[in-house]
């Protein structure tokens, strides 16, 4: 049997290391800071312990037939309501006024709004006691759509699947006298920049005394991360690119300075140097504002842009890049620009602790569409504020057979593959808490291998200045 452990260890090494980062250039400038998270992995024996801690326990089944009464009777409905009345963030009014009721209706204390965000609220746990502080997030934002708002990410079962999870591990640790407490997290906003929502609320000061956070997310197959820093959607810049310039009637248009041409020639600026820039870089926006009518020559415009890459060194330069098309496109059309950074998203980091024994759980409780080998390292939620802070990861069980953002990952919210989904995900998010509480091996480890991870990230970053240089051009004769 321990050969077969170690073999097994051995497998969970070699996948992990392939996938550790996600560009070429990423591993190749990190080779020694992931062989040093690859042997952390082993030093924990975290596949010997994935193995210890799932092994059959009264009290967690106790827990998860909680779990499963809560998400049949009340919260699956609620999950399917929350998806039938989608509300974009930031106005997330019905969906909090849903689940503060029924975190209240169930011993939570509830504080609203929080971090000066009106649909942000915490939830307190009122039979806690001194012990880990056990976190939650939950999320109920829709996407903006051409049609309206959509949970195309279904965002609308995160909130019930969270507290069907948190308020079985809350009683259990009342009824057992376990040391701990529950804290809910209601973050709006996920899908939207400014503010970027569980930022502020981190600057804030909401997550302080948090031991360790879950959450949960839709996903068109059963995946984990690999250990180590980064994020499911890569880095990400918030950019807001403003034109001004001067209106006239169109018949006489020279006595004006378009600023629709300008944003035009933005875009065409960004495309004109898009083989020059690394072609995992993404970089997409739309145009906000146009102008008001055609015989107006249009005297301010706007463009809003996400501007990504794997990682923010090279980000940096992309971004600088974008800036640099927007002065051009303002100077050559007479216009003037006012560029706003107005949001960012940045690694986090994931355990390998946790997600292993999340993707135990998972398969065990019967999820499909298993992914067999782990994805690329992704913090916990999708900003990396917080994951890059506190401890935590994010469960992913199979809940659509569409991708995410599309219409019909919405549609299978309302149907049995997003309802497994979802009960799957609450009974590992409940699991793992489980383990949390009562087991001061995991607790160590995950301290252990986070603090870990955190004090090689600024290494990583050394590396990867090193990677990215600029050409030289040279100043003309």
């Amino acid at each position: 049997m321990r050969r077969g452990a170690l073999c097994g260890a051995a497998i969970l090494v070699a996948a992990i290391s392939g996938l550790a980062q996600e560009t070429p250039t990423e591993r190749d400038a990190a080779r020694s800071i992931v062989k040093q998270i690859e042997d952390l992995s082993g030093s924990l024996s975290v596949s010997s312990m994935v193995t210890k801690l799932s092994a059959p326990d009264k009290g967690r089944d106790e827990v998860i037939a909680r779990v499963k009464q809560l998400m049949q009777t009340e919260l699956l409905p609620m999950s399917d309501w929350i998806t039938q009345h989608p509300e974009i963030g930031f106005q997330e009014m019905q969906a909090v006024a849903k689940l503060t009721s029924y975190l209240q209706a169930h011993d939570f204390d509830v504080t609203l709004p929080v971090a000066s965000l009106s649909t942000a609220f915490v939830a307190k746990y009122k039979r806690g006691t001194s012990g880990p502080n056990l976190g939650v997030i939950l999320e109920y934002d829709s996407l903006r759509g051409t049609k309206g708002p959509f949970h195309g990410d279904q965002h609308s079962a995160q909130g019930p699947v969270g507290m069907a999870a948190g308020i079985a591990i809350a009683e259990f640790l009342t009824r057992t006298h376990t040391p701990g407490t529950v804290i809910f997290y209601g973050t709006p906003g996920e899908e939207m920049m400014p503010p970027e929502a569980k930022t502020q609320m981190m600057e804030a000061g909401v997550f302080k005394g948090a031991d360790i956070i879950v959450r949960s997310h839709s996903a068109p197959e059963t995946s984990r991360s690999a250990a180590g820093f980064g994020t499911c959607c890569m880095n990400i810049d918030g950019v807001k690119y403003t034109f001004y310039g001067a209106p006239a009637h169109q018949l006489t248009a020279w006595n004006g300075r378009n600023a629709l041409e300008a944003v035009i020639k933005l875009f065409n600026n960004i495309d004109s140097v898009r083989s020059n820039i690394r072609p995992e870089a993404r970089i997409q926006g739309v145009i906000t504002e146009g102008g008001a009518a055609p015989n107006v020559v249009p005297d301010k415009t706007s463009a809003d842009f996400y501007i990504r890459y794997p990682d923010a060194v090279y980000l940096e330069q992309v971004t600088k890049w974008v800036d640099d098309a927007a002065n051009a496109a303002a100077l050559a059309t007479g216009t003037k620009v006012k560029i706003d950074h107005y949001g960012h998203a940045r690694d986090g980091i994931s355990l390998a602790s946790l997600e292993e024994l999340s993707f135990a759980y998972m398969k065990r409780f019967g999820a499909t569409g298993v992914k067999v080998e782990p994805a690329k390292p992704s913090g916990f939620e999708e900003t990396g504020s917080v994951s890059s802070q506190i401890p935590g990861m994010g469960v992913r069980a199979k809940s659509s057979n569409f991708s995410n953002h599309t219409y019909g990952m919405e549609a299978d919210a309302l149907t049995d593959v997003g309802h497994q989904g979802f009960m799957i995900d609450a009974e590992t998010m409940a699991a793992i808490l489980y383990d949390y509480a009562t087991h001061a091996e995991l607790r160590e480890a995950v301290k252990t291998e986070f603090t870990s991870i955190q004090a090689l990230f600024g290494e990583y970053r050394a590396a990867l200045q090193k990677a990215y240089p600029k050409p030289e051009v040279p100043e003309p004769k």
